[in-house]
C-alpha cells in the first residue's frame, strides 16, 4: 500500500489578518424585498421610513380625569374646590360631540381625544363627582396631561433612516403610522457543504467507518442567528471534478461554506477547488482549535473552508463566520454577552496562537469545559469562551478572564 500525499499547512496568518481578509472580501447584500411589517423583526431598512401623518392624530388625555378649561381650576384648592358641570364622557375611541364652555368639562379616559374648548386635564385623584357636578380640587395649567397631535412624530419627519435595524420599538414607530410593509435588504443566501465520506445524515444507521454530520446543523443555526438563509447540500464528493461542478451549482448563493476539506490529508479538495475556480486569500490560522481554516472568493461567491472537527468549526464560525455574515447582511457587529470572573485552575495557552477555550461558569469562576476539537460536548456542555492571545501561555489561577457567553 502506498502513503498518501499529505499537504501541510506550512504557515499561518493571525487572527486579525484572517478577519481583516474576510471582512475585505464581504461585499453588503444591495439585493431588497418588500416584506411585511409582522415579518421584520431583526432586518435591515432598505429605504427610508417618513412620517404621513401626525402621531398622535389628535389632542388627547394623558390620564384619566376631567377635561377642563385651565383657567376654570385657578386658585383651586381642597378647602375651596372649584365646581364644574360635566356634560359629556369621552372614551378611548370616542369623538367628543360637545364643545366646553367656561364651567364645564367632560370625563375623559387616557388616550381619549380631547374635546373642543378643553386644554387640560385635571387627574380623577384630584376631583370629586356628585352626579353631573365635578369639584376639582386642584389647579392645572394649559396643556397639563395633555398629549398633544404631532408631539410623537410630526408630520413630515424622517422617522427611520436606511441602514436601521428593526428593533421591536421601531417596527412599533412605523406600525404608529399605518405601514403595513416596509422595504429591507435581503437575507444572505448560504449553502453548506459537508465534505468527506464518512460523514452521514442524522436518520439512517452508520455505515463502517461513518460519522454523523454534526456541522451542517451547527453552522445551519449560527446562519440562522444572524441574519442569513442557510441552504444545507449534500454532502460533497471526494473528486475534484465532481466537487467542482457542485461548487459552480452553488455560486447563485452569496456564501459557501465547506465543512472539513481544508485540512492537511490528499483528498481535502476545498482548496484545489477555490484556487481553480477562484482567488484563494488563505490557509491556517494561527488560532487553537481551528488553525486549517480557509477563506477564497469565487466569482462573487465568498467561501469559507472551515474545519471539519465540530469544535474547531463552531468556534470559528463565531470567531469568523459571525462578522462576515452579518457585514453582508448589513446588520452591526455582534457583542457578546460576557462575564468577567476569576479563572477556577490555571489555562496553559500554545505559543504562538491565539486560543479560544469553553469554560462553564461554575459558583463564579471559569472551569474549562474543552475536550478535543472532535468533541461536540467542548461547545454544548460549556457557557462560553475565553481567549487566550497569542502572545499570552498561562492564565494563572484567580486571574479575572473575560467569558464570552453563548
Amino acid at each position: 500500500m502506498t502513503g498518501t500525499k499529505m499537504r501541510p499547512i506550512r504557515k499561518t496568518i493571525p487572527v486579525e489578518d484572517a478577519l481583516r481578509l474576510a471582512g475585505g472580501a464581504a461585499r453588503p447584500l444591495d439585493r431588497t424585498e418588500r416584506v411585511e411589517l409582522d415579518a421584520c423583526g431583526g432586518r435591515v431598512l432598505a429605504a427610508p421610513v417618513a412620517a404621513g401623518q401626525d402621531v398622535p392624530p389628535f389632542d388627547r388625555a394623558a390620564m384619566d380625569g376631567y377635561a377642563v378649561v385651565a383657567e376654570d381650576t385657578f386658585g383651586a384648592g381642597r378647602t375651596a374646590p372649584r365646581l364644574l358641570d360635566c356634560i359629556e364622557t369621552v372614551h378611548t375611541g370616542d369623538v367628543p360631540t360637545r364643545t366646553l364652555q367656561p364651567g364645564q368639562c367632560a370625563q375623559i379616559a387616557t388616550g381619549a381625544p380631547m374635546p373642543e374648548g378643553a386644554d387640560a386635564v385635571v387627574m380623577v385623584e384630584e376631583t370629586d363627582r356628585r352626579g353631573t357636578e365635578v369639584a376639582v380640587f386642584t389647579p392645572v395649567y394649559p396643556r397639563q396631561h395633555v398629549g398633544r397631535r404631532g408631539a410623537d412624530i410630526a408630520q413630515g419627519a424622517e422617522l427611520l433612516q436606511r441602514g436601521d435595524l428593526l428593533t421591536p420599538s421601531r417596527l412599533g414607530s412605523i406600525a404608529a403610522l399605518g405601514i403595513a410593509a416596509v422595504e429591507v435588504y435581503a437575507r444572505p443566501r448560504v449553502a453548506l457543504l459537508s465534505t468527506g465520506g464518512e460523514i452521514a445524515p442524522p436518520g439512517r444507521p452508520l455505515g463502517p467507518g461513518q460519522i454523523y454530520d454534526i456541522n451542517r446543523f451547527t453552522l445551519g443555526a449560527v446562519i440562522r442567528e444572524h441574519g442569513g438563509v442557510p441552504t444545507p447540500l449534500p454532502t460533497a464528493p471526494d473528486n475534484l471534478d465532481e466537487l467542482g461542478r457542485t461548487v459552480d451549482g452553488c455560486l447563485d448563493h452569496d456564501i459557501l461554506v465547506f465543512s472539513g476539506g481544508s485540512s492537511v490529508g490528499e483528498r481535502d479538495l476545498t482548496l484545489d477547488v477555490i484556487r481553480q475556480k477562484g482567488e484563494l486569500l488563505f490557509h491556517g490560522i494561527a488560532v487553537k482549535p481551528g488553525k486549517p481554516t480557509a477563506c477564497g472568493v469565487v466569482g462573487d461567491t465568498l467561501v469559507l473552508g472551515m474545519p471539519g472537527y465540530p469544535t474547531s468549526c463552531l468556534s470559528n464560525a463565531y470567531m469568523l463566520l459571525v462578522p462576515v455574515l452579518r457585514k453582508v447582511a448589513r446588520l452591526p457587529p455582534y457583542l457578546f454577552r460576557t462575564a468577567s470572573v476569576p479563572a477556577a485552575r490555571r489555562f496553559v495557552s500554545t505559543p504562538g496562537r491565539h486560543q479560544f477555550y469553553t469554560v462553564r461558569v461554575v459558583d463564579g469562576r471559569a472551569v474549562p469545559a474543552f475536550k478535543a476539537s472532535g468533541d461536540i460536548t467542548s461547545m454544548s456542555q460549556a457557557d462560553g469562551y475565553i481567549e487566550i492571545p497569542a502572545r499570552t501561555d498561562i492564565v494563572e489561577e484567580g486571574e479575572t478572564v473575560e467569558v464570552k457567553l453563548f
